[in-house]
């Protein structure tokens, strides 16, 4: 039933949540990670929305956008998403921008499925359905103790029968650590267990073909940005020489960058953080259908997990970041639990994407800004 409600108050803030030891991939390291929280309400709801990225994000998301959002009428997410697109012109739309936006439309979609007391699987068009994730973690600044041990822990202790770990270090100047530790890797997890490695666009696409032959015995089935996500041809040079699906998107942030990388990969990545929450999740989805390539989730599980859940078999799965699983399970109750290999969103029948905010927990790890 429609309700006539409109937005009444939005806000951002920051946390900040120091990693449980140094991480580092093919080409960047970090020692916190930083979620930029916004909140809608109207009436007696409130929906919650959030992405990854610096600070000035919530600067965004109070001066760009808050004045085109407040006093729209709550359950016109579609309205609100493209006038937020067009309040960033002059502001610069893709990066921050496109952060700041994802923020706000995962909020304001939280918000309308609370005034309707759904699930936001159901009002994203779908049903709780269990979606598949994958382990992922695997730092490459990891001792192979830890290493081993956190890929135990998703296999043996949670039953998750896909993991990733990171390759490329050094910007892919080590590929004889990087095949150490894949053959780890396939030691610690076993020969059932699918795995998956990840470059963050470390190679040249010689190189990265150069390397997959020689981890062409341990098994490794999904080769993740083994060049820059902005290369579609290196990326299509890659995908025809080597056996793993090549994987590619994390950066995206409209249909039309999905649509020039779709043909260039075996799967297609999109992150709800970076390019425009669900609305813009669903939208990539779309492009990834009309191009015959499945659709997966990268990062920030609880983000994607209900419109990933919505599009059903198009999407392949979610990605078990360990950096975003550790900072959601902090700052939010009513996480997901994985056990098994799947989520299943949205079937406890709590409304909107089931996540409250700790304000307890989440009390040290706001900054001032």
């Amino acid at each position: 039933m429609w309700t006539d409600r409109p937005i009444e108050w939005l806000t951002a803030r920051v946390y900040t949540v120091p990693t449980d030891r140094p991480e580092a991939d093919g080409t960047l390291a970090w020692n916190s990670t930083t979620l930029v929280l916004v909140e809608a309400g109207s009436g007696p709801a409130t929906g919650l929305g959030w992405t990854y990225g610096p600070p000035a994000t919530a600067a965004l998301v109070r001066e760009q956008l808050g004045p085109v959002v407040l006093g729209r009428e709550a359950l016109d997410t579609s309205g609100a998403y493209e006038a937020m697109r067009r309040a960033l012109r002059n502001a610069g739309r893709p990066g921050l921008g496109t952060y700041a936006l994802s923020a706000v439309d995962l909020a304001l979609w939280d918000l309308a499925a609370r005034l309707l007391d759904v699930p936001l699987v159901g009002l994203l068009g779908g049903r709780p359905r269990p979606v598949e994730v994958y382990g992922s973690g695997g730092f490459t600044t990891y001792p192979d103790r830890v290493l081993e041990r956190q890929l135990r822990g998703w296999v043996e202790e949670q039953g998750i029968p896909r993991v990733k770990i990171k390759i490329g270090e050094s910007w892919g100047t080590r590929p004889e650590r990087d095949l150490e530790r894949i053959a780890a890797a396939r030691t610690a997890i076993g020969p059932d267990t699918a795995l998956y490695v990840d470059a963050n666009g470390a190679f040249t696409p010689k190189r990265a073909i150069r390397l997959a032959s020689a981890f062409a015995d341990d098994g490794v089935s999904w080769f993740e940005e083994p060049v820059s996500s902005d290369d579609p041809a290196g990326l299509a040079a890659v995908r025809a020489a080597v056996a793993p699906d090549v994987a590619a998107g994390e950066y995206g942030d409209d249909s039309r960058y999905f649509a020039r990388l779709a043909p260039a990969v075996d799967c297609l990545q999109a992150d709800a953080t970076r390019c425009g929450g669900p609305t813009g999740f669903l939208r990539a989805a779309a492009v990834a259908e009309a191009s015959g390539v499945p659709l997966s989730a990268h990062c920030s599980p609880h983000a994607h997990a209900h419109a990933a859940a919505a599009r059903g078999a198009a999407v392949r799965h979610l990605e078990w970041f360990h950096d975003h699983v550790r900072v959601e399970s902090l700052l939010f109750d009513g996480t997901l639990d994985p056990a098994g290999g799947t989520v299943t969103p949205g079937a406890d029948g709590a409304p909107g994407h089931g996540l409250t905010l700790a304000e307890g927990r989440a009390a040290p790890y706001l900054a001032d800004v």
